[in-house]
């Protein structure tokens, strides 16, 4: 199969319909953009297209790209990932873009879940009170990250030396991470990916790729993810967090 059969057939599976041939205003740029998305990238690696199309929101949400967000929380949805784990998707971007763009994400993604006759609020994926938040953050964070970020930051005057590796621990993972909706894997796998995405934060994207090893990604399924999401956040992005972890990376 060509590039081009394989951009046809890939497109109508995610959203039903068929790429561009000449129409439009820009029909070459579309034609490159989605045999290569489409005919080259969605073919490379081990990713089902759930995953991909996650990661693919991950990054668009980040990016703040909304009306492709739109495009491919239908595409998500055509495909048959529920709206609870889409949803879950974006929420977590949160501690790492900020509240603001999230919630520009959100309101993209209810659009598209109002004009698809669901619901909302979707039912609720909390499993932790304010009382257990905490514990259970840590329960998630320590296994993978150990107290590190509780050691860096001794420095910190009072009472920041203690606030700012807390709040890590229980925004981070107890308000997030302890949620029903993805497993740990996905959201870790995820997490790399807004990190690439993000840019700049190629000290947590080391980390964070150790993460994904640690809670059951292999090395492939992590380089085919942040390749996955190159054309949604460009080349260079791509190779700072591939050489940034390269180590982690590297087959021993």
């Amino acid at each position: 199969m060509d590039r081009g059969e394989a951009c046809r057939e890939k497109f109508h599976t995610l959203f039903g319909g068929e790429p561009v041939s000449s129409e439009g205003t820009d029909p070459e740029f579309m034609r490159i953009l989605q045999r290569f998305i489409f005919g080259e990238v969605c073919y490379t690696g081990s990713l089902d297209d759930r995953m991909r199309e996650l990661i693919t929101i991950t990054a668009l949400a980040v990016n703040q790209t909304l009306p492709q967000l739109k495009s491919h929380v239908g595409a998500c949805l055509h495909i048959g990932i529920t709206p609870v784990e889409i949803r879950e998707a974006i929420y977590q971007c949160a501690p790492f873009i900020g509240f603001p763009k999230t919630l520009n994400a959100i309101a993209a993604m209810n659009e598209v879940f109002t004009q698809q006759g669901i619901a909302l609020p979707l039912e609720s994926q909390e499993t932790v009170t304010e009382e257990t938040r905490h514990q259970a953050g840590l329960a998630i964070q320590a296994p993978t990250y150990g107290d590190e970020i509780q050691d860096r930051y001794t420095w910190l005057p009072k009472p920041f030396d203690k606030a700012v590796p807390n709040f890590l621990t229980d925004f981070g993972f107890g308000d997030y991470n302890t949620r029903t909706g993805l497993s740990e894997k996905e959201r870790e796998l995820l997490t790399v990916v807004l990190l690439a995405a993000l840019g700049g934060a190629e000290v947590q994207v080391k980390a964070h790729v150790a993460g994904a090893l640690k809670t059951g990604s292999t090395r492939e399924e992590v380089v085919c993810a942040l390749v996955h999401a190159m054309p949604y956040m460009g080349i260079p992005r791509l190779f700072n967090a591939l050489n940034c972890a390269k180590a982690e990376l590297t087959e021993e």
